[in-house]
């Protein structure tokens, strides 16, 4: 389920300025579905510009993040993956034998959730959903 978010149009938006390095990074991270972790980042965008540093992404997703137009994940193996901060909203699920996530959106869950801020007194404003799973099927 690709975003194609243009994050290059997202910095401008903001106000970032865009270095050459960033708009290979912005772009690599648009292009990409899989939640990269900054290693998988650095490997791609060195492919289109060899001299973009592991620093140099690190720098990048962490004032990308900050500007709110990146999304970072921990699904619990210890590296952060990230994502273009999602127009609609969707919830994870991990394959925790293979580190697979798949990205859902359920209406009666997010009602549910609204319900039950609302019960313990508050407005829900946002929300986070991660569920861990083996597959069913994976005995046979």
């Amino acid at each position: 389920m690709p975003h194609h978010i243009d994050l290059e149009q997202l910095c401008a938006d903001k106000g970032l300025r865009i270095t050459e390095q960033r708009r290979v990074i912005a772009r690599v991270l648009s292009d990409s579905d899989d939640h990269p972790d900054v290693e998988l980042l650095h490997s791609r965008a060195a492919q289109i510009d060899p001299g973009i540093s592991i620093a140099t992404v690190y720098r990048t997703v962490r004032l990308f993040e900050e500007a709110g137009i990146l999304d970072r994940h921990d699904f619990g193996d210890g590296r952060a993956r990230y994502e273009p901060a999602p127009e609609a909203h969707h919830d994870h699920l991990i394959d925790v034998e293979t580190g697979k996530v798949v990205e859902f959106v359920d209406p009666e869950m997010e009602a549910l959730q609204k319900q039950i801020a609302e019960r313990l007194g508050y407005r829900l404003v946002d929300h986070r959903m991660e569920l861990y799973a083996v597959r069913l099927d994976r005995d046979h």
